[in-house]
């Protein structure tokens, strides 16, 4: 191997105690003191392997190998260090600490890049504090939203006040925003967080694209009733409807065999919500996420005609609001070529493997062109203390990480102008 393994999981154990919860989980909050310790210790790492270290505007913690020509298109790697408020060790963490140990690794192979290389540590990924993620890496691509610094946490803290505390200037942020055609490409290396990699034995797997989800929220209302009383033929019971809806959704989404579409009802409400009251109205949450547009939108299709015509068996009105849509973003294929020529050479037929979650990939993915490799994780469970990835594992995809970083520093190529979706 060209990376030293014991390094990375010495350093892997020494950041997982960095906001430890129970044995093995982290609650690292984004732009908390805890958050501010993992950048110190993970920056002094980065300046180790040679690395000259920044945090910029929106929070990013942001290490850059300078490259034979410092004005050409950085290649960026990163992830993020902010967790889940009952998360893993590995989740974001292993990304950012594989990018680390990438640049390490050519610095003492004495191996000079055509062109900058930079290690990013994104601010806000999770999104849990402030109700929206992907803060920092949707920063330096200029897609915040208008309402990004006003939001606030549960203890009523503004993301414009945390980011102040942080040490950041919310008034600067337009100088943190990387230029049009500044970045030649991305590489994210993350766990899969899913069981496809553990059932396969397989320890890594190249990443073909970002699903894209549409979130919806279904309200169904009927008219409340004594439980004990109103017959079973004139009730107009909304949570029957609901039910009805939700079973729907997961027959439609698994229609298809093999399918990596996914649908999930995360959260439902109740009203009156009474053990003797029949419900008059309920509230539920859909996510329907697939690489696949056109499948998304014929199961998006099959599920509001059902709820329809559950509505009009059950003598229920219904809202059906939309919350949240994004297209699937799909990996260059000429970086998914090198991840997989890499991978053999390293003695894997690497698995094609959609994401289901977000990745700070997606909001880099609107200005360069990206790539992602996944590594296993055991019986895929994540943002979980019980999230666990073998050293084995991590070091083989921090190892294929490098070999592409290297092959794509290497050679000079010729430049192409982003216009958004595709290059000229």
């Amino acid at each position: 191997m060209n990376i030293n393994v014991q390094r990375l999981s010495r350093r892997l154990a020494e950041l997982s105690e960095i906001g430890k919860i129970e044995e093995t989980g982290v609650c690292r909050p984004a732009l908390s003191p805890v958050e501010k310790r993992a950048f110190d210790l993970v920056g002094g790492w980065m300046e180790e392997a040679g690395m000259k270290v920044r945090i910029d505007d929106f929070g990013n913690l942001i290490g850059r190998l300078e490259g034979e020509d410092a004005a050409a298109p950085v290649l960026m790697i990163g992830s993020h260090l902010d967790s889940q408020p009952y998360g893993g060790r590995f989740d974001g963490a292993a990304g950012v600490l594989a990018g680390v140990e990438a640049a390490a690794a050519l610095a003492e192979q004495g191996i000079r890049p055509v062109r900058p290389v930079e290690v990013v540590s994104f601010c806000d990924e999770e999104g849990w504090r402030w109700g929206k993620g992907l803060f920092g890496s949707r920063g330096i691509t200029g897609r915040l939203e208008v309402d990004d610094l006003k939001r606030t946490d549960k203890d009523g803290v503004t993301r414009e006040q945390a980011l102040r505390d942080f040490g950041c200037d919310p008034d600067r942020m337009a100088e943190s925003v990387y230029l049009p055609g500044s970045i030649h490409a991305y590489l994210e290396l993350h766990i899969e967080q899913g069981p496809v990699l553990d059932q396969l034995q397989v320890p890594l797997g190249v990443v073909t694209g970002i699903s894209g989800p549409v979130w919806l929220t279904v309200e169904f209302r009927g008219f409340a009733g004594h439980a004990g009383s109103v017959p079973m033929s004139l009730r107009r019971d909304a949570l029957v409807g609901a039910a009805e809806a939700i079973l729907a959704l997961r027959r439609i989404v698994a229609q298809e065999e093999g399918s990596p579409g996914v649908g999930t009802v995360g959260d439902l409400k109740v009203f009156p919500n009474s053990r003797n009251i029949i419900p008059e109205a309920v509230t539920f949450t859909v996510d329907l996420r697939d690489i696949d547009l056109e499948r998304r939108h014929r199961y998006e299709r099959e599920l509001r005609e059902t709820i329809a015509s559950i509505a009009v068996r059950h003598g229920l009105d219904y809202t059906i609001r939309d919350d949240f849509r994004s297209e699937p973003r799909y990996c260059a294929e000429w970086i998914q070529s090198l991840i997989r020529e890499e991978g053999r050479r390293l003695g894997y037929d690497l698995p094609a493997l959609m994401s289901g979650p977000f990745h700070d990939a997606l909001a880099l993915s609107y200005v360069c062109d990206y790539g992602m490799i996944f590594v296993r994780c055991k019986n895929g469970i994540s943002h979980n203390p019980l999230e666990f990835t073998s050293t084995e594992d991590l070091a083989l995809g921090t190892e294929l990480l490098f070999r592409t970083v290297r092959r794509m520093i290497q050679t000079k190529p010729v430049e192409r102008s982003w216009t958004g979706d595709k290059h000229e």
